[in-house]
C-alpha cells in the first residue's frame, strides 16, 4: 500500500506560516497610520487616498512553479501566473486593478528567458486590464544557479469606499457561487513537485497550466457580491477568510472526475484523506463569492458563459469550513 505524502513532507509547513502572519501583525503595525485601513492578513491591504477612494494593494510570487518552468525550458506562462496571484488577491476588496510591477531575480540574466517571461506578465496585465509601470531585474551570482530565476510581483488597485467588498456584509444564508481554476494554480508544488518524476514532460506540462485571472469574470457582478475568496495558498482554508464570524457549509463539490486529470493523478500519488488535499489545493475551485442574489449572479454568469457551482451556504459559526456528506470533514 503506497504511504501518504503530504505538503509538509514536502517541506512545507503551513501552520508555520500563518503562526509566523499572526506573530508579525502586531509589529507591523506600529508602522501604520490613519490612511491605513486593512493591512497584513488579508487578502489585500487598503489604504485610503483621500475623497473617499481607496488604494488596495497585494503581492506574490509563483512559488517552486517556476521550477518546473526552469526544467521544461517554457517560460512563456509563468509571468501570467505572477499578475494572477496577485491581482486575484486585489480583485477580493471590489478593487479594480491599476497598474502592476515585477521583480526579476536571477544568477544570470538571459535576455531570451528574460523577454519570455515579460511576455507572460504583459499578457497578464492585458487580462486583469491593469498598465505595467514598472519593474526590477537583479543578476545575482552565488545566490542562483546559472538558469535558476525567481519572480515577485506587486499590484494596486481602487474602490470607492462605499463600494468595497470586505466582506461585513457576509451574512447567515448567503449563497456560495464557485468559479472553476485552470488547474494547480500557483500552490502546492513543492508537493507535486515531489510526487511527479522529472522525466514526465506530459504531467509537468499539465502542472504548468498557467493560474487562471478572475477579474473578467467578477467585474461585472460586484453590485451583487457580500464577499470573495481567491482559494490560493492554504486551498479552501481562504474561504472564512471573507469573513471569520461565520461558517461557511460546503455541500455541492466537482468531482474528480469533472476536473483536469491532473488533479486525480496527484490526489492518487499522494493518498492524502481529502481534508488535506483541499487544505493544500484549490481542487478544481479558484474563486469563491458570498451573495444574497444568487439567481441574479447566476444569470449573469451563464449569460457571460462562465462555468460555476453553486456549492453552499453561509451558516452561524466562527470561522470554519463545513464540507457536508459521507466523506465530509472540516477546517478550522
Amino acid at each position: 500500500m503506497q504511504s501518504q505524502t503530504s505538503y509538509r513532507d514536502a517541506g512545507v509547513d503551513v501552520e508555520r506560516g500563518d503562526a509566523f502572519v499572526e506573530r508579525i501583525k502586531s509589529k507591523v503595525a506600529g508602522t501604520y497610520n490613519n490612511r491605513v485601513m486593512a493591512g497584513v492578513g488579508g487578502f489585500a491591504a487598503l489604504y485610503r487616498a483621500g475623497n473617499g477612494k481607496l488604494l488596495a494593494a497585494g503581492t506574490d510570487g509563483v512559488g517552486t512553479k517556476v521550477k518546473i518552468a526552469q526544467q521544461l525550458g517554457e517560460h512563456g506562462s509563468i509571468g501570467i501566473d505572477l499578475v494572477a496571484m496577485c491581482v486575484n488577491d486585489v480583485i477580493c476588496t471590489g478593487a479594480t486593478p491599476l497598474f502592476f510591477l515585477d521583480y526579476l531575480a536571477t544568477g544570470k540574466l538571459d535576455v531570451d528567458t528574460g523577454e519570455k517571461i515579460l511576455d507572460g506578465i504583459i499578457d497578464g496585465c492585458k487580462q486583469s486590464e491593469c498598465a505595467l509601470i514598472g519593474g526590477e531585474t537583479a543578476e545575482m551570482p552565488g545566490m542562483y544557479q546559472n538558469g535558476e530565476y525567481d519572480l515577485a510581483g506587486f499590484c494596486v488597485g481602487e474602490v470607492m469606499e462605499q463600494e468595497l467588498i470586505d466582506g461585513s456584509r457576509v451574512a447567515e444564508g448567503d449563497t456560495l457561487i464557485a468559479l472553476p481554476s485552470s488547474g494547480f494554480h500557483s500552490n502546492g508544488y513543492s508537493l507535486v513537485r515531489k510526487l511527479v518524476n522529472e522525466k514526465e514532460t506530459e504531467l509537468l506540462q499539465a502542472c504548468l497550466t498557467p493560474t487562471r485571472i478572475y477579474w473578467n469574470a467578477v467585474k461585472g457582478l460586484r453590485d451583487c457580491l457580500h464577499g470573495m475568496a481567491h482559494i490560493t495558498g492554504g486551498g479552501f482554508a481562504n474561504i472564512p477568510r471573507m469573513n471569520a464570524g461565520f461558517d461557511y457549509v460546503i455541500d455541492t463539490l466537482p468531482e474528480l472526475d469533472h476536473l483536469p486529470p491532473v488533479f486525480g493523478e496527484i490526489a492518487r500519488r499522494s493518498q492524502l484523506p481529502r481534508a488535506e488535499l483541499y487544505q493544500t489545493f484549490n481542487m478544481g475551485i479558484g474563486f469563491v463569492m458570498a451573495t444574497r442574489q444568487p439567481d441574479a449572479l447566476l444569470s449573469r454568469l451563464s449569460a457571460a458563459g462562465e462555468r460555476f457551482w453553486r456549492i453552499g451556504h453561509v451558516a452561524r459559526g466562527a470561522g470554519r469550513v463545513i464540507v457536508t456528506g459521507k466523506d465530509g470533514f472540516t477546517l478550522d
